[in-house]
């Protein structure tokens, strides 16, 4: 074996921290010269002259590297390697053999050997083989202390954590978990969630995710919220729950990650909002109606006649609190809709009569102004789950500003087709069209495009907002695609029944 020159040896040597070494062999020449070998690279060093002796001191001590001979009376380097291997697992062990066969060093390495060094050897091997071991050692000690750091972090986070194995046995779960649920009784470590909290949800959760095949593609992650009675006369508490399956290097599952989120304040907020606009609208609406009532008396002439000039300005104001009363219902339906709070109704929506009736509904309006409504519909679309309220109220919104912002004489189209898991829907007009600069903000609330053709048409600037978020609350995606002075198209894509989960 070519020798490596002690400088090198030594100066790696000098980087490792000092470990303790144990020589166990029976022929005092090669405990003496290992020992003298090993002192002089700066090393602590104990000697025994069997595996008895041997055995002992290392039930006594921690022992970093042991150098041990295979064959020995009384107790032999195999038998003391297996024990070796039951006391202290992180010892690691280098045989040292006058037998140096390769099945010697196959069975010892079975047995745990983490090398071997043949009979006779000179001190470079001997240096050699134990810088080598140190290295193992220490890459040992820092994956022992990156996994102390990782738990320090698991266990800081203000999230719950908890990791199960495929029996739902509790593998890990950090001490904000256990407060969430509040779990009292000491460890959950090793003990089966379901006997220490029969939370219905969290169990159907894991286990869906568990039952995921382990050969679906992409992160497969479920969302959901749990409801967890806090006790002590407090208020419940409000989790988001998020739960992947992890797999093994062959992707097989090996269990689930549940990561929990007290989103209580959060909910309480939103709700708090709720109210104070529901409070709020039905204040401004009450004066607003009955505002309205006063006007419609005076304009049909119940209060005394009205002159030409009056009736103008009547119905100018009329329009402008109208137009008002509009507004607080917009703020209404797009608070309810953003907060998530409200129960919904979901139902089969039939896309084909869905749409039919809209375009009904708008023709009207349309041909007061010349514009056609063209519906262009696949003879068999897919029913989708959602709130019928809610999608009439998308179609409204985009037909309304369709026919709006068209000038006479022209057409708005509405198509609608699917594949196998979504619908595209799409409405274009041939109108007035979307400055370039405008194209990013026509989603934010209170926005209006304001031009030449547009100034005297009045919104309240959260149609489109109203209509998005609906769209985002059912999984789908709103586009538009403009051109100044030609039209603009609206696309929206929808999941099918079978993609979306309420």
């Amino acid at each position: 074996m070519a020798q490596t020159p002690p400088t090198v040896l030594q100066a790696s040597a000098e980087t490792l921290l000092c470990p303790n070494i144990l020589v166990v062999d029976d022929e005092p020449r090669i405990r003496e010269a290992c020992s003298l070998i090993l002192q002089t690279m700066g090393f602590e060093v104990q000697a025994a002259a069997d595996g008895a002796e041997g055995l002992k001191l290392i039930e006594d001590h921690h022992f970093d590297i042991l150098l041990l001979d295979l064959v020995m009376p009384n107790m032999s380097g195999f038998e003391l390697l297996s024990r070796v291997r039951d006391i202290d697992p992180d010892t690691v062990v280098i045989v040292i053999t006058g037998y140096a066969t390769l099945e010697h060093s196959i069975e010892a390495m079975k047995k745990g050997a983490f090398d071997f060094i043949p009979k006779p050897f000179t001190p470079d091997q001997l240096k050699a083989v134990v810088t080598k071991s140190l290295r193992y050692t220490h890459a040992l000690q820092d994956i022992a202390t990156n996994k102390s750091r990782m738990r320090v972090m698991v266990n800081k986070l203000h999230d719950g954590v908890l990791i199960t194995d495929m029996e739902k046995r509790v593998v890990l779960a950090n001490p904000s978990f256990k407060k969430m649920i509040g779990a009292r009784d000491g460890s959950l470590i090793g003990n089966k969630i379901g006997d220490k909290f029969p939370n219905k949800l969290l169990l159907e959760t894991i286990e869906s995710a568990l039952s995921t095949p382990a050969s679906e593609s992409g992160e497969h992650e479920i969302n959901t919220e749990l409801i967890v009675n806090s006790g002590n006369g407090e208020p419940d508490k409000i989790l988001s729950l998020h739960c992947s399956p992890y797999r093994g290097r062959s992707e097989q599952n090996l269990g689930t990650i549940t990561l929990l989120h007290d989103i209580t304040a959060a909910k309480q907020i939103e709700q708090m909002k709720s109210d104070f606009v529901s409070m709020v609208s039905h204040e401004i609406r009450s004066p607003i109606n009955s505002v309205l009532m006063q006007l419609s008396v005076i304009m049909d002439g119940l209060a005394g006649e009205v002159t030409d000039k009056q009736q103008e300005i009547l119905e100018r104001a009329s329009g402008k609190i109208k137009n008002l009363d509009k507004l607080v219902t917009d703020l209404l339906d797009l608070s309810r809709i953003e907060s998530g709070l409200i129960s919904y109704e979901y139902e089969d929506v039939d896309l084909t009569a869905l749409l039919q009736d809209q375009v009904s509904f708008h023709s009207p309006r349309a041909d007061a102004k010349k514009i056609a409504i063209e519906l262009q519909l696949e003879s068999t679309l897919p029913v989708i789950t959602a709130v019928p309220r809610h999608m009439e109220e998308i179609f409204t919104n985009l037909l309304t500003n369709a026919i709006k912002y068209s000038p006479e004489n022209t057409t708005i189209t509405v198509q609608a087709k699917a594949d196998n898991s979504q619908v595209y829907i799409q409405i274009k007009d041939s109108g007035y069209g979307i400055p370039a600069e405008d194209i990013d903000h026509i989603f934010d609330r209170f926005y209006r495009v304001k031009d030449q053709q547009t100034r005297t048409i009045h919104g309240t600037g959260l149609g489109l907002a109203i209509v998005k978020s609906i769209v985002d609350s059912l999984n789908g995606k709103i586009s538009v695609e403009s051109s100044y002075g030609r039209g603009t198209a609206f696309s929206i894509m929808l999941p099918c029944n079978d993609t979306y989960s309420k």
